[in-house]
């Protein structure tokens, strides 16, 4: 379909003729994601909403004229989730972006899928309460984090967005709405199209309302930042510091390259000395959170003592600007790994048990494809961020063939948050149980016959 006979099919149809934008005259950012790989696709149209029923009147338009519909957020996702085809349409939430409850009884907010994070955030800031999913970009769409079940460094206390979320609104594919869950927590009536639709990357409807739990916002941090000599060192001592019982909001892992470039990029000098500097291969960031001072002084002393037990060459309590300037520069490292050229990067997640196995693995298969593997991740959750630099594109494919595999032989997944998409769809059919494929195929089909809905993501 051409664009004017589009246009002319939405707007007789009640939408707006501010809302539909040409594709062929799109900003270069929208015909794309953060993805490293991956084509630019100009679609014929990219369409924004205000309310639910123009997202039915949209759909509606789209199923009677065969005209597939991807989803976009933000556009912070790195998976290429939300890159149409050229035939398709683009159907934008950004100004779908209400807060439209905050419920302080329920500890309940009521969003449409434009609010960001940030913004969110701020809203709830006043009543002392907040919204524990991070990803690190608050620029994210919360629609975005559905969509692709998004996690972050907190969750390993808070766990991912399915955990969070409550309750959708959703417009099928054939135009109709429902809802589904609500303001409760739990629920034995029949099955959960709630976290069925949660991390479906927009390929079984379109998200326009969503309720979220929220928490107290604690008013103290305490940070722990240890440096050790073998990656093998901080695997092992994980689970000890997680069955402490000193319930960490953050447990990652930094290896000595990423946290020299990702402190550089903002300007940071933590202190550390040259010596261990040069002897640290990896290093453990803890963080905790809580409402007593002195209660969290005394936990953040305890922890420091553990981590010094468990083979640390030193302890760092950081002060809460440079703590908060590090965990920045931490969430920061996808676009330092970018600025230096990485190939490509993989969000897997494994047992946490299996970490040290695994990390000696991805070692292995560096060497083996001479290629230069860099990371850091969300190691309470195992979780690993992995940057691939490696120039000759067949080396790349063997170097991700055999880090995901290898995660999946495992007991782990190709993707713990960012998603599948595009971009990792060959290695997740490939790699993924054919009857698992097969089950969610049909699934599929039975909430989207015609295959319209965000066409090419994870299929």
């Amino acid at each position: 379909m051409k664009y004017q006979d589009l246009f002319d099919g939405l707007t007789s149809r009640g939408i707006s003729p501010s809302e539909i934008l040409d594709g062929s005259r799109l900003d270069e950012e929208l015909t794309r994601d953060e993805a490293l790989t991956g084509e630019r696709v100009r679609p014929i149209a990219l369409v924004s909403p205000r309310t639910s029923d123009d997202v039915v009147r949209i759909v509606q338009f789209a199923q009677e004229n065969t005209i597939a519909i991807t989803a976009r957020g933000s556009g912070t996702g790195m998976c290429g989730g939300c890159v149409a085809s050229s035939d398709s349409i683009i159907l934008s939430f950004s100004k779908m972006n209400e807060i439209v409850e905050i419920d302080t009884e329920n500890q309940t907010a009521t969003v449409q899928p434009g609010v960001t994070l940030h913004q969110l955030d701020e809203a709830l800031e006043p009543f002392g309460l907040v919204y524990p999913i991070f990803p690190g970009e608050l620029s994210a769409s919360i629609g975005g984090n559905v969509a692709t079940n998004a996690g972050g460094m907190r969750a390993i206390k808070y766990g991912v967005t399915r955990n969070q979320v409550l309750g959708l609104e959703v417009v099928l594919a054939n135009g109709t709405k429902l809802k589904t869950g609500g303001k409760f927590v739990k629920c034995s009536s029949g099955y959960d199209l709630t976290q069925l639709i949660i991390g479906s990357e927009g390929t079984l409807g379109l998200v326009t309302e969503i309720i979220v739990k929220l928490y107290p916002r604690p008013k103290f941090t305490a940070t722990v930042l240890a440096p050790f000599e073998t990656l093998d060192q901080i695997t092992n001592a994980v689970p000890k510091i997680v069955s402490s019982g000193a319930d960490p909001l953050i447990l990652e892992y930094i290896d000595a390259i990423a946290i020299v470039a990702t402190t550089q990029n903002v300007g940071l000098d933590l202190g550390i000395a040259q010596e261990i500097q040069d002897k640290a291969l990896a290093y453990l960031l803890i963080v905790i959170e809580g409402d007593n001072e002195s209660r969290i002084d005394e936990d953040i002393e305890g922890l420091a003592a553990l981590v010094d037990e468990l083979g640390a060459m030193d302890i760092y309590i950081l002060p809460p600007s440079t703590s908060a300037k590090l965990i920045d520069a931490r969430e920061k490292a996808f676009w330092v790994a970018k600025a230096h050229g990485a190939n490509d990067i993989l969000d897997i997640v494994v047992p946490r048990s299996k970490l040290p196995e695994y990390m000696n693995s991805v070692s292995s298969i560096a060497q083996a494809t001479q290629s230069w593997i860099a990371g850091c991740g969300h190691v309470g959750d195992g979780n690993v961020h992995l940057s691939i630099f490696q120039n000759d594109s067949d080396r790349l494919h063997q170097a991700m063939e055999q880090v995901l595999s290898c995660g999946i032989a495992l007991g782990g997944a190709v993707s713990a948050e960012h998603g599948i998409g595009r971009e990792k769809r060959a290695y997740f059919l490939e790699l993924e149980d054919p009857n698992k494929i097969e089950l969610m195929r049909s699934i599929k089909t039975a909430f989207d016959p015609k295959g319209l809905l965000n066409p090419g993501a994870i299929f």
